[in-house]
């Protein structure tokens, strides 16, 4: 991948950067050695190493003391074979012992000179950089090592891309190796930016083996380099894999054979032909050597692959386009006409198709290639007429050349309908469109008016029925139209669906011209007599699938400015669309109120109504053209008539916010209270209707404009209507249930009856305490003559329905003006305290605690219970605790003898229970039944009421109600869930709780949960030493208890973990016998059973009661002692 820019110059600038250190380490080692010969002989002048520098530097071509010359070039020196023997081990004493004359006369006489001066005086003057090449291929000869450094230093310094590859040379060739490593890091970082004059210098291994360590493709490089001597040698040195390293292509999609024909060097090119390069081969895009070529106008390289029999018949892979198609491309390609006809002697056929659907016949129009368009025209096998992919033809395309000027004698388009076989206005088969509509959907119209000449159908359709007088139509070409219709195309033709002609197409496009061009038309027929046989005049009046005019279509489009003219070609103005709207309906839909006006003034029917009876006075409010209402009100329009929707046209006019249409109205005397239709057929005015809708801005215009303030709605003519006909709610009450404050206070403001009751004898101010409008009570309790002691069907008065409604704020405000009956019970026997408690309405619950209010008021009805019991049921401590404080008893009961404390108990509302307790509530009382609280709390299942009742108070846990139970027997009894858990409380509260207690039956605790089939409660009872064999009034135990399985039994006798308290009868317990002198009395010494000797005739040790030796057992009891031990 190439280096940037700015790669090249860091990298450059890198190595810059360690030269200057290299010479830094230089200077330093310089100054030290310096230092040290300065020390030992001293810095005088006039010491004999400075005296001796100075004589040397005197000696130079001087004859004192010479003893041998040097012959140059152009003269001679006079040397000293002294000074020539300290600088070079080549001039030793036998050298030049016997010579007297060095011949230097081959070399360069400047290069010479300045090598002699460096002998003499140790500096030396490189004049340019050939003279240092020159200088230290010399001090290579000679060995002078010093000047060989000097002269690298030198040319490191001055080395450039230019000038890298001949430094490099050189310094190979006389084994410099800073210079070399300087000028090889060089080539590496602008490799790409030399060329082959760069390496002419180089010989043919040297740069072989640099192209070997630079390039991952050294043949590629070579190639490029054009050095043919370095191709060879790759390819000799790779002969046993030639195709491998000649048809690799490189990182930037370069091949070898390709770069020798880009530098048109055929000679490389052919010896790579001859080394296996395949001349067929693809690029990663899938085009050949030969489209390659054609794509960059190189004639040379396609020539070449033609000549060397490539295959010209391939096509590339996306485009599928052949060689023919590429040629016909590239109009700047030389040669062109040759490489054409050598493609179509190779069989490149000249009627292949590309992806695309594009010939070479194609192509070459587009590409405005007339040479090969002339030939592919003059060969004889050429089909002219064939498509592409979007079905166009070269026609199409030589038409669009035509369109942008091509359209001289010699044009495409010309030479193409020289062609006999021509077809002038093929057909697209989606569509059907012809050429020449395709021209004009192009926008193409000079090409569509030069084709028409030479087309003998100029009213074909398309798949939508469509002429190409539509479409010019529809492109607004008028010119096209006006000589089609010349031409004789008809200028009537629908279309399929929407059945239109042309002129509803220029309708649609708003083309005046085209209109004007079906008017002159007309005219020129008109004119001619008599009628040509195959031209009939374009009729205006003709109606599309919707009924529609050109005329309707163009009011209907806004495309007013067209009436006049359309109405100029004796368009009918009366006529109804599809949709049976006249002009006028047309013109108010389009709120052109000018058009409107216009129409009525000249005759337009003003009370003419559409297909779905609406008037034009309804149009125009719809419409919002109060202009137009107030022309119709002047001609005396009927503004009674009910639109569509039953609204007459003072309400469409104020539902729509038009208040000053409605002003007009009123103005000219319209109805304001228009009885209609309102809710089930019952009869209702305006006012009725708007506050019903919650429109309060008709409302109020309505009662300013003085219609009828206090009527209730009416049954309909034959009895009709809901609720709301028989409710007799004026629109006072209506304005209360809805809220309509300002309703409300226009109505109290024109002078409405605020007394006037509906059929449940509600006054206003009734419903709007029920509605919690506290802005309309207000108001209402402002007016002098409200007559608060009204009371309604329930006998509610207003302040009985404010505290209903717990409107605290209204009640108040009555109690303001009228302080007088704040006790009053409901249908149920409820007064507003009971209601307030039992729907936990805290706010009313205070409310009436501050009127003062009787808080041991009973409920009359059957129970008789007082407040505290429903706050005990319904309510949280706040509420019980606000009671008694207020006075309330806590030893009232009510007609159960039900105390609050048991009804807390079963509603499980423990949290009232330690406020009931700490008022000194009688938690020992009993109710009808002889049940406390606690018995109350056990049956329901309530362990939190347990545990309060438990740990609170000195309840009696062990009270017997009337029937003979305990808490315990309840608990068992009833055997809710959580039973087990409350049992295990009762027994951690009361250790000693005689568990084996029978009720009046009989029934133990433990024998009345195994009955209820609890589990848990029998292992609770178990596991607290309960009695295992106790038996009830009828002899039944746990043991003969019919269940459908034992296997609750067996679990609690395998959970004994100690002896339990035996039984007394006196008849054994397993097979009923009665126990006499001869039948002795045993007891079960696992299960505490008696039995006799027969039933408990097995011994066994009982090892968990400590019984080590076998003791007598049930055989019950032995089969679970045994499987146990198993």
């Amino acid at each position: 991948m190439a280096l940037s820019e700015v790669d090249k110059l860091q990298q450059h600038l890198a190595l810059l950067k360690q030269e200057y250190a290299k010479l830094q380490d230089r200077y330093n080692e310089v100054v030290g050695k310096y230092s040290v010969l300065a020390s030992s002989s001293g810095t005088e002048e006039h010491s004999f190493a400075s005296s001796l520098l100075k004589l040397v530097k005197s000696l130079y071509n001087s004859k004192t003391y010479s003893d041998i010359k040097i012959k140059l070039s152009d003269r001679t020196i006079d040397a000293h074979k002294l000074i020539l023997s300290a600088r070079s081990e080549q001039w030793s004493k036998e050298l030049l012992g016997n010579k007297e004359i060095l011949d230097w006369s081959n070399m360069n006489s400047e290069v010479g000179e300045a090598v002699l001066i460096w002998l003499y005086s140790n500096k030396i003057k490189l004049n340019s950089d050939d003279v240092t090449l020159n200088v230290i291929q010399v001090a290579h000869e000679f060995k002078l090592l010093d000047l060989l450094s000097a002269c690298e230093h030198a040319l490191i310094s001055n080395v450039s891309v230019r000038t890298c590859v001949k430094f490099y040379s050189v310094a190979e060739e006389i084994n410099a190796n800073n210079l070399r490593e300087y000028c090889s890091s060089l080539i590496s970082t602008h490799w790409d930016d030399l060329n082959s004059s760069d390496f002419e210098h180089m010989s043919g291994p040297l740069l072989y083996n640099m192209l070997k360590n630079k390039t991952q493709l050294p043949l590629h490089a070579a190639v490029r380099l054009q050095r043919e001597d370095v191709v060879f040698l790759c390819l000799v040195e790779n002969s046993s894999r030639l195709s491998d390293i000649v048809n690799v292509w490189g990182p930037n999609g370069d091949l070898p054979l390709d770069v020798a024909l880009r530098c048109n060097n055929s000679s490389i090119a052919s010896t790579l032909i001859q080394h296996n390069a395949d001349i067929n081969i693809r690029d990663i895009q899938g085009e050949t050597l030969l489209h390659r070529a054609i794509k960059r106008d190189d004639s040379f390289s396609a020539l070449f692959l033609l000549d060397n029999n490539c295959d010209a018949t391939l096509t590339t892979r996306n485009e599928n386009d052949s060689a023919l198609h590429l040629l016909a491309g590239s109009s700047s390609i030389e040669d062109s006409i040759k490489l054409a006809e050598k493609l179509i002697n190779k069989n490149v056929g000249v009627n292949s198709q590309n992806r695309q659907g594009f010939t070479a016949l194609h192509i070459a129009i587009m590409a405005n290639n007339e040479p090969i368009f002339s030939l592919l025209l003059a060969v004889p096998n050429l089909e002219i007429n064939l498509k592409s992919i979007e079905e166009h033809s070269a026609l199409y395309y030589a038409l669009l050349k035509y369109e942008a000027g091509d359209n001289d004698e010699h044009s495409y388009v010309s030479e193409l309908l020289l062609k006999k076989d021509i077809q002038t206005n093929p057909v697209y088969s989606q569509t059907c469109n012809s050429l020449l509509q395709m021209l004009i959907l192009a926008e193409a119209q000079n090409a569509a008016l030069f084709i028409t000449d030479h087309i003998q159908n100029l009213s074909h359709v398309n798949i939508e029925g469509e002429t190409a007088l539509h479409t010019a139509c529809t492109k607004r070409c008028s010119m096209l139209v006006e000589k089609l219709l010349t031409l004789g195309a008809s200028p009537n033709v629908l279309t399929n669906e929407l059945r239109q002609t042309p002129l509803h197409y220029a309708v649609l496009s708003n083309s005046k011209e085209c209109i004007q061009d079906f008017i002159s038309y007309n005219e020129k027929l008109e004119s001619i007599e008599p009628v040509e046989n195959n031209k009939i005049p374009a009729n205006f009046n003709l109606k599309d699938i919707n009924g529609e005019t050109p005329l309707s279509l163009a009011l209907n489009e806004g495309y007013n400015d067209l009436v006049p003219i359309l109405t100029a070609g004796k368009a009918d103005v009366n006529v109804r669309n599809a949709k049976d709207f006249t002009l006028l309906h047309q013109a108010i839909l389009k709120e052109d109120s000018k058009t409107a006006i216009f129409l009525l003034d000249n005759g337009a029917d003003m009370n003419a109504k559409t297909a779905e009876f609406e008037s034009p006075l309804q149009l125009a409010i719809h419409c919002r053209l109060p202009e137009v209402v107030d022309a119709l009100c002047l001609r005396g329009v009927d503004m009674s008539a009910l639109d569509r929707l039953g609204n007459c046209p003072l309400w469409a006019g104020l539902d729509s916010g038009q208040d000053n249409i409605a002003s007009i109205l009123v103005r000219h005397g319209v109805d304001t209270d228009c009885w209609g239709p309102g809710p089930d057929g019952c009869q209702q005015t305006l006012l009725h209707r708007a506050i019903d809708e919650n429109k309060e801005t008709i409302a109020i215009f309505l009662i300013q404009a003085g219609c009828d303030l206090d009527s209730p709605r009416l049954p309909g003519p034959n009895g009709e209507g809901g609720d709301e006909s028989k409710d007799k709610a004026t629109p006072l009450h209506l304005c209360c249930q809805w809220g309509l404050d300002v309703v409300v206070r226009t109505l109290i403001e024109h002078e409405a009856n605020i007394n006037c009751q509906d059929a449940d004898r509600k006054t206003p101010l009734h419903v709007a305490i029920e509605n919690q409008h506290g802005d309309i009570i207000s108001l209402l309790l402002q007016v002098p003559n409200i007559d608060l002691t009204l009371r309604d069907k329930t006998g509610l008065s207003p302040f009985a329905a404010a505290l209903t409604n717990r409107n605290n704020k209204a009640a108040k405000s009555i109690l303001d003006r009228l302080p007088i009956a704040a006790e009053q019970f409901d249908g149920k026997g409820y007064n507003f305290l009971h209601t307030a408690i039992k729907k936990g309405d805290i706010e009313s619950f205070l409310f009436l605690l501050s009127i003062h209010v009787d808080v041991n008021s009973r409920i009359q009805d059957s129970t008789l219970t007082p407040p505290l019991h429903l706050a005990a049921r319904y309510s949280n401590e706040t509420v019980v605790r606000s009671l008694i404080l207020a006075g309330a008893r806590v030893e009232d009961r009510d007609a159960h003898k039900q105390t609050a404390l048991h009804v807390a108990s079963e509603a499980s509302n423990a949290s009232v229970i330690p406020a009931l307790l700490q008022n000194n509530i009688d938690y020992t009382a009993g109710n009808n039944n002889g049940d406390n609280a606690l018995h109350i709390a056990v049956r329901e299942g309530h362990l939190n009421v347990v545990k309060v009742l438990l740990t609170e108070s000195q309840i009696d846990a062990e009270h017997v109600n009337f029937k003979g139970r305990n808490p315990l027997h309840e608990l068992c009894r009833c055997g809710k869930e959580n039973a087990a858990a409350i049992c295990e409380f009762f027994l951690e509260c009361m250790p000693e709780y005689p568990i084996n207690t029978p009720d009046v039956d009989g029934n133990t605790p433990l024998l009345l949960a195994y009955m209820k089939g609890n589990g848990n409660l029998c292992r609770v009872l178990v596991k607290a030493n309960a009695c295992l064999a106790a038996e009830n009034n009828e002899r039944v135990t746990i043991f003969n208890y019919q269940v459908a399985t034992k296997q609750l039994l067996h679990k609690l006798l395998d959970q004994l973990s100690q002896q339990v308290p035996w039984t007394q009868t006196d008849m054994c317990q397993e097979c009923g016998k009665s126990f006499t002198m001869t039948i002795r009395k045993h007891h079960c010494r696992h299960c505490g059973r008696i039995l006799c000797s027969r039933c408990s005739d097995q011994e066994v040790p009982i090892i968990k009661f400590g019984e080590n030796k076998p003791v007598r057992v049930c055989k019950i009891c032995f089969d679970v002692l045994r499987l146990s031990v198993s």
